[in-house]
């Protein structure tokens, strides 16, 4: 009984210990909660991890200021854009799998674009050369946005819409980013996987990942989790409530939307950890493989040779790649050859090999600038420099 109790006491001893060791990075939460309390935000969610463990999690504000509810580490973010890389690894999957190459012509599978012409100085020619899964995967297919967007339009019916839509360019002759071309994307998985995209993207991504907070559509029961969405007014110099423009007036709620991997994915901070400490890992999580490492090597190299795409960040197979970290200050906390995305409602997702780190930041607002050059970023970095030093 005497050593029973003598351990006893030394457990203790270290709970005490361990229960007032100093958060390192105590110093995001309040410089996040400026921006709550000036109004330029709702609520934010950050989060930092390596390959195999969370090292911050936080949340600040509210989930929806109308309703007066505290923002949570696990609420669900619209994430826009970055859906992109989660939409090309499940065409990396498949590629893998031996179901199509990267290098198939795009109307090998969507026998539709097989016609599809290109617009030169408002005269439609023949493409010099076919498009194909890669020239969409890396924004330079020539693709352009939908002019004939319907809400409920099938993934089928996306794509066949878009191949009557003009190249903006020859392919492979520019860099010009392309949701669209993305979302159709979607229905090459439909395709060559032989299921619904959603259901492709749920059997070898979501699941194996334990991502169970993210999908297309945010289920009835977890709408009081979702992140409401905020638009920047710069005559009040605050945010107020706004519509997510890419749902096309459809409900949070509503299946009928088609898939679109272009920029249609609900998610938590949690969730997108995962899927980027997957990525750091070579493609497996937790036992279970989801790509090949020479895959996950493709798809983090850069890809877009000399063509211009944004300042510093070429681009990879889905992901926007970090070449030169100085020539943007919100990717100064970065490596060159981190990899990752942004959303338009300035959601970030990055991930940085060199140092094995794992940044998330959600919060939505639009209007405001350059969401992967944000004020939010970029205090979430400085604010979690000191603690990343220690």
């Amino acid at each position: 009984m005497r050593l029973v109790s003598a351990l006893l006491t030394l457990l203790a001893g270290y709970t005490i210990v361990y229960a007032q060791r100093p958060d390192r990075f105590a110093a995001i939460a309040p410089r996040m909660q400026e921006f709550v309390d000036k109004g330029e935000a709702s609520g934010i969610a950050t989060l930092i991890a390596t390959n195999d463990r969370i090292l911050h999690v936080g949340a600040v504000g509210k989930t929806d200021i109308a309703g007066d509810r505290k923002l949570r580490t696990d609420d669900i973010f619209w994430i826009a854009s970055m859906s992109k890389p989660i939409t090309a690894v499940c065409i990396a999957i498949l590629a893998d799998d031996g179901k199509l190459s990267l290098d198939d012509p795009l109307a090998k599978h969507l026998p539709e674009f097989a016609s599809v012409m290109v617009d030169e100085n408002g005269q439609r020619v023949k493409p010099s050369r076919a498009i194909t899964l890669r020239d969409v995967l890396t924004h330079t297919s020539g693709l352009g946005e939908m002019t004939n967007r319907e809400p409920h339009l099938t993934l089928a019916q996306t794509s066949r819409n878009l191949s009557q839509q003009a190249l903006r360019f020859q392919p492979g002759s520019r860099w010009a980013y392309s949701t669209a071309g993305i979302d159709i994307l979607g229905r090459v998985v439909e395709v060559a996987g032989g299921m619904p995209f959603d259901q492709f993207l749920q059997k070898r991504v979501l699941d194996p990942l334990g991502m169970k907070d993210t999908s297309f559509w945010i289920a009835p029961a977890n709408q009081s989790r979702w992140a409401h969405s905020y638009r920047w007014n710069a005559q009040t110099a605050k945010v107020s409530e706004t519509t997510i423009p890419y749902l096309y007036n459809t409900a949070i709620t509503d299946r009928e939307r088609p898939p679109l991997g272009g920029a249609g994915l609900f998610s938590t901070a949690g969730d997108i950890a995962r899927f980027y400490q997957m990525m750091l890992n070579g493609g497996a999580l937790n036992g279970k493989r989801i790509l090949k490492p020479a895959t996950v090597a493709e798809m983090t190299r850069k890809q877009t040779g000399d063509l211009n795409a944004r300042p510093g960040m070429p681009w990879g197979l889905g992901f926007c790649l970090v070449e030169d970290p100085a020539k943007m200050p919100g990717n100064s906390a970065l490596s060159s050859g981190s990899f990752g995305h942004g959303g338009a409602f300035s959601t970030q997702s990055w991930a940085d090999p060199t140092r094995n780190l794992i940044w998330v930041l959600m919060f939505q607002r639009d209007g405001k600038g350059n969401p992967d050059n944000s004020d939010v970023r970029i205090a979430f970095q400085e604010a979690a420099a000191t603690g990343l030093e220690k």
